[in-house]
C-alpha cells in the first residue's frame, strides 16, 4: 500500500464522459500515519423505515418470552439467523392512527400515521393535513451531509389526489412520507429511474430529469472503467478488493434493470400499464429494489429510507406463495381459520423478503464494521388486527446496531400504550437529531441499548 498523510476524500467519486460514481467507505478514506484520525472518522448512521399494509397476524408475530433466548414466532422464523442483530419491539400504540369522532378510514389513518404520530385531517380535498415525518426531520439535518437528503421508494404506483378510504384523501394511504404537515412525499417505484437518481448524469432530483431516456448498450460503468483503473493502482490490497465487489454490485444491478427492460420489449410479461425496468414479478421487483437501497448506502449517496411494501389497503395478491386472494380483503377474515393461515402466509412472505434485505445489509462491509452494524431499520405496521382495525400493539422490529448504540437480540416489551413516536424520539437521539417532540411523543423509549 502506498502510504501518504493525504487522505482520498469521502465524497470521492469516480468520473468520465460526464458520468459520476460514488465510492464506498474505503480504507484510503483515513489519513495515513495516527490512529487518533483513523479513530475519529467513523462510519455514519443509516435509517430506514420498511411498511407493510393491512396488519398482521398478531399471534404468529409476538415471541412468547421477553428479554434474550426467545423463540422465534412461526412469522418471524425466515429471520432467526439474523436474531443478534434484531430488536422485537411489542406494545407500541399510534392513539391518533384511531377514530376520535372521524367514523371510517382506518387504513387511511393507518399510513398517515405511521412515522408521523399526528392525526390526520379527514377530507378528500387539497387541504390535507398530517404531520412532518421522522424520516423528513432526520433528513432535514442528516441529510444535509449527503447528495440525496431521502429516498422515499415503493411497488405501487398511488395518486395523490382523490378519495381511496371513507373520505380521506388517496395521499393518506399512498405515502407514509411527509415534508411538511401539508407536503406528502410521493414514491418512487420505478428501479431504472431509481438507478439514474443514483448514479446518472448530474445531482438533479428534478422527476422530468430522472425520467430521461435510458442510456443505450454501453454500462455506466464502462464511462468509469480508466478511473477505476487509475485509483486501483494506488489502493491497497483491502481497498481493491472492496472496489471492485462493490462495482461489480452496480453492474450487477444495471445488468438486472436491463434484463427486466429486454422481457418488457419481448412481451414476455403482461401487457399493463407498468414503468419502464420494472422487473415482472413483485418478488423480483422487491429484490432489484432492496439491492439499490443498499447500494445507496453504501455509496453513501442518502442515509435516509422509507419504503412501502405496500400502500394502505392494498388488494396485492401473492401468487408466488399460492395466495390468490387480495390481501386487503383477506385481512377481513372474521376469525375464519383458513383465511388465517392465507394471511400468515402473506406475513412470512414479506418477512422473508426482509431477510433478503438483512443480508445484503450485513454483507455489505463499511468502515470498521457492515452497513448493518451501522444502521437502524424499522420494520412494521401501523394496524396490528387488520380485521378489527387495532391501532395499538404494532407488529415492530428494529434491526441494525446504531453504529454500536443498539443491543439487539431481545423482544422488549413496553408498558401498554407507549406512542410510537418515542421509538422514533429514540433513534433520532441516537443519530445526533434531537426534535423537541414527534406528533404525540411524551419522551423516548428505554431498554434499546440495555436492560
Amino acid at each position: 500500500m502506498i502510504l501518504s498523510n493525504k487522505a482520498l476524500q469521502r465524497r470521492a467519486f469516480l468520473r468520465g464522459l460526464g458520468t459520476a460514481v460514488a465510492l464506498p467507505f474505503l480504507d484510503a478514506m483515513v489519513p495515513a500515519f495516527g490512529a487518533p484520525a483513523r479513530n475519529a472518522l467513523k462510519a455514519p448512521v443509516r435509517m430506514a423505515f420498511l411498511y407493510v399494509p393491512n396488519g398482521i397476524i398478531m399471534k404468529d408475530w409476538t415471541p412468547a418470552s421477553e428479554g434474550a433466548g426467545f423463540v422465534f414466532p412461526r412469522t418471524l422464523q425466515p429471520i432467526e439467523q439474523y436474531r443478534e442483530n434484531l430488536l422485537v419491539l411489542s406494545n407500541l400504540d399510534h392513539h391518533n392512527g384511531q377514530s376520535l369522532g372521524d367514523g371510517a378510514g382506518d387504513h387511511a389513518r393507518a399510513g398517515a400515521t405511521w412515522l408521523t404520530g399526528v392525526h390526520p385531517r379527514k377530507t378528500q380535498g387539497a387541504d390535507i393535513q398530517a404531520g412532518i415525518s421522522v424520516d423528513q426531520i432526520a433528513a432535514n439535518e442528516i441529510g444535509r451531509e449527503t447528495v440525496l437528503p431521502s429516498l422515499q421508494l415503493g411497488f405501487d404506483d398511488g395518486r395523490m389526489v382523490g378519495n381511496c378510504d371513507s373520505g380521506y384523501s388517496c395521499a393518506y394511504s399512498n405515502t407514509i412520507s411527509w415534508r411538511s404537515p401539508t407536503a406528502p412525499l410521493p414514491l418512487e417505484t420505478n428501479p431504472r429511474a431509481l438507478f439514474e437518481r443514483l448514479f446518472g448524469d448530474g445531482d438533479t432530483t428534478d422527476p422530468a430529469v430522472r425520467a430521461r431516456e435510458a442510456r443505450m448498450d454501453r454500462s455506466l460503468l464502462d464511462f468509469v472503467s480508466a478511473d477505476a483503473s487509475r485509483l486501483s493502482r494506488d489502493l491497497g490490497a483491502r481497498d481493491r478488493r472492496k472496489l471492485g465487489e462493490y462495482l461489480d454490485s452496480v453492474r450487477e444491478i444495471e445488468m438486472r434493470i436491463q434484463r427486466a427492460e429486454k422481457q418488457q420489449d419481448d412481451n414476455l410479461i403482461p401487457s399493463i400499464d407498468r414503468p419502464s425496468g420494472v422487473p415482472p414479478t413483485f418478488e423480483e421487483h422487491v429484490q432489484l429494489m432492496f439491492d439499490l437501497m443498499t447500494v445507496a448506502f453504501q455509496a453513501d449517496q442518502t442515509r435516509i429510507i422509507t419504503l412501502m411494501i405496500g400502500r394502505e389497503g392494498s388488494n396485492r395478491t401473492y401468487s408466488a406463495i399460492g395466495v390468490p386472494d387480495a390481501h386487503h380483503g383477506l385481512s377481513h377474515h372474521f376469525n375464519d381459520p383458513s383465511k388465517i393461515e392465507r394471511l400468515q402466509k402473506i406475513d412470512s412472505h414479506h418477512i422473508e423478503l426482509f431477510g433478503y434485505f438483512l443480508g445484503k445489509m450485513q454483507a455489505a462491509k463499511d468502515g470498521d464494521g457492515t452497513l448493518l452494524d451501522h444502521s437502524m431499520i424499522v420494520y412494521g405496521s401501523s394496524l396490528s388486527d387488520g380485521n378489527r382495525h387495532l391501532h395499538e400493539h404494532l407488529p415492530t422490529l428494529l434491526a441494525g446496531c446504531g453504529a454500536g448504540k443498539i443491543r439487539a437480540g431481545r423482544h422488549v416489551s413496553y408498558q401498554p400504550g407507549t406512542p410510537m413516536t418515542n421509538l422514533f424520539m429514540s433513534m433520532l437521539d441516537m443519530a445526533g437529531v434531537h426534535p423537541e417532540r414527534i406528533g404525540d411523543s411524551n419522551g423516548k423509549v428505554e431498554h434499546l441499548s440495555e436492560l
